[in-house]
């Protein structure tokens, strides 16, 4: 029986850990998770806020996906879309002015979204509304 989701994986090319630490701690207020010994020699870096665990593997031959992204919930799980308008609007503009694009998307009924990338090209969703 599935019971929840415990991370996405990503990928990152070598040499980006710091980049990434930058984007992923100091511009979206993520935790870094320590990797366990074993799996902190292969590189990468595992990030963390609330229930959202992020997992950022090392691939030489790196290629950003297009279309697969994680959808991460800002601001709670509120269902009034409204309420958390604000909150979702003030964490878009910190993410623009840090350099990361922000794309407004509109077509998902009973949320508010934007998309984004990390500084390796990975598609990231943000969103608030219905659960």
């Amino acid at each position: 029986m599935i019971t929840g989701l415990d991370h996405i994986q990503l990928a990152a090319p070598p040499g980006t850990e710091d980049a990434l630490w930058a984007y992923y701690v100091d511009l979206l207020g993520m935790t870094e998770r320590p990797k366990p010994p074993a799996l902190a020699a292969r590189g990468g870096c595992w990030f963390e806020a609330g229930t959202a665990r992020i997992h950022l593997g090392i691939d030489p031959d790196h290629h950003p996906s297009k279309e697969s992204h994680p959808g991460i919930r800002v601001g709670g799980t509120s269902h009034a879309v409204e309420a958390m308008g604000d909150e979702i609007d003030t964490f878009a503009a910190a993410l623009a002015a840090g350099g990361a694009p922000v794309t407004w998307d509109d077509n998902l009924p009973g949320h508010r979204r934007f998309f984004s990338v990390d500084p390796v090209g990975n598609r990231l969703e943000f969103l608030t509304g219905e659960g």
